[in-house]
């Protein structure tokens, strides 16, 4: 709804809605991929799912254990919960032989161990190489923290080796302990990682580095046949919170499509160029990068080695995980076809009770962030129970300013 020429500037409840949207796909990248009623357990070593970790149950100096989101709600509500984001290749722990006499309510026929789960100091809420806590109450830095798409550890930026770009959230990172790991990384690295930011250009994209990639450290050019940068043509660009970012070539955008294969391996192509990248450091990679990984016998060897086959996995992605949960939500909610029926509702009235539902909605958006921020300041986890008192409360709130009107009437 636009405000008409001359009246008061208004605010429409879709702008409002769409303020909302990134905080929405926050939330769909750890919740919706995962079963809020049903323990995971039965699906065996689940690709991704969102975990959490039980400090009332499993305190620190104890053993590691993760447990799904519907055990997090059933079987651990108010206890002290670290909130892991999603894991992958992880089966859920609840009530096995880590938890002594605590059973899983949702589902109790389960092994002792999990023999294949991989654990880290993120089970007992310490993260990145200063293995601090997060929200950490002694650091006084404001840092974001980024998650490593290998080891799935959270890293603070200034803890990363390397400039953060500013569209950090339209890449994958892989820590520098990580990237050591599988050295066969550095010479991706050198050709298909996002360049290191600087000063005066904190977000170069590969587009706009066709010919620099040879040029670092040795001054060297890249020769036609080994360049893998991105040139201008198909580009889009693309903003991050209102800031130009990245340049994205549109069919990367869109998911990309696999390189042609090389008659050859593609990693002794590109080793064979001398084009060299510093190897310290944090490395940021852009969009649909994993396409351009070799698949041959020898490199899945290495991959495998490395512990490291997830890379050529398109649906291992925390994107791919998102959309999938995105999708769900939509079937259920029968949104896949039609307008939204609350957008045809508000339509349907006229311009002063849309103006009440806006400033009814603003003024419930304010009270339930207020709520939610109390829960995320002592790290605990929004339960549905949480939700009704919630909701409740606004109802309670909502009688006893009617029933105060009809005093006031008569």
């Amino acid at each position: 709804m636009a405000a008409n020429e001359g009246d008061e500037a208004t605010v429409s409840l879709v702008d409002v809605l769409e303020e909302d949207e990134e905080l929405e796909n926050e939330a769909s990248a750890v919740l919706a991929g995962s079963d809020s009623e049903k323990c995971s357990y039965p699906e065996g070593y689940v690709k991704r799912q969102a975990l959490y970790a039980c400090s009332t149950c499993t305190p620190k100096g104890g053993q590691p254990a993760g447990v799904c989101l519907a055990c997090s709600y059933k079987c651990h509500e108010g206890h002290d919960l670290f909130e892991l984001y999603t894991k992958r290749n992880f089966r859920c722990d609840c009530g096995n032989g880590k938890f002594e006499e605590m059973r899983c309510k949702l589902y109790s026929d389960k092994d002792q161990l999990n023999t294949e789960n991989k654990y880290s100091h993120n089970f007992f809420g310490l993260y990145c190489t200063c293995n601090r806590p997060y929200p950490d109450p002694e650091d006084p830095v404001e840092d974001e923290m980024i998650q490593c798409i290998v080891c799935e550890d959270w890293l603070h930026g200034r803890h990363l080796g390397c400039p953060v770009p500013e569209c950090v959230e339209l890449q994958e990172m892989v820590c520098e302990s990580c990237m050591n790991n599988a050295p066969f990384l550095w010479t991706y690295a050198t050709h298909l990682a996002v360049p290191a930011a600087t000063k005066a250009s904190p977000c170069k994209a590969e587009g706009e580095v066709t010919n620099e990639e040879g040029d670092r450290e040795e001054g060297k050019n890249t020769t036609e046949e080994a360049s893998t940068s991105l040139n201008n043509q198909g580009e889009e660009k693309v903003k991050s919170n209102g800031v130009p970012g990245c340049k994205r070539r549109h069919q990367e955008m869109e998911g990309g499509s696999p390189s042609k294969a090389p008659s050859e391996c593609r990693l002794k192509e590109l080793g064979g160029t001398g084009t060299e990248r510093a190897e310290f450091g944090a490395v940021f990679w852009p969009s649909a990068w994993r396409t351009k990984l070799c698949s041959c016998v020898s490199c899945k060897k290495s991959y495998d080695e490395a512990g490291m086959s997830f890379l050529l996995d398109e649906s291992d992605t925390v994107l791919a995980y998102e959309n999938k949960g995105k999708t769900t939500e939509q079937e259920q909610a029968g949104t896949a076809e039609g307008r939204d029926p609350l957008m045809s509702a508000l339509n349907t009235l006229g311009r002063v009770q849309q103006l009440e539902i806006i400033h009814g909605y603003n003024d419930m958006k304010t009270e339930l962030k207020d709520f939610l921020q109390r829960f995320a300041a002592e790290g605990k986890v929004v339960t549905p129970e949480d939700i009704r008192q919630f909701f409740e409360q606004q109802q309670n709130r909502k009688r006893r300013r009617a029933n105060a009107g009809q005093y006031y009437c008569s």
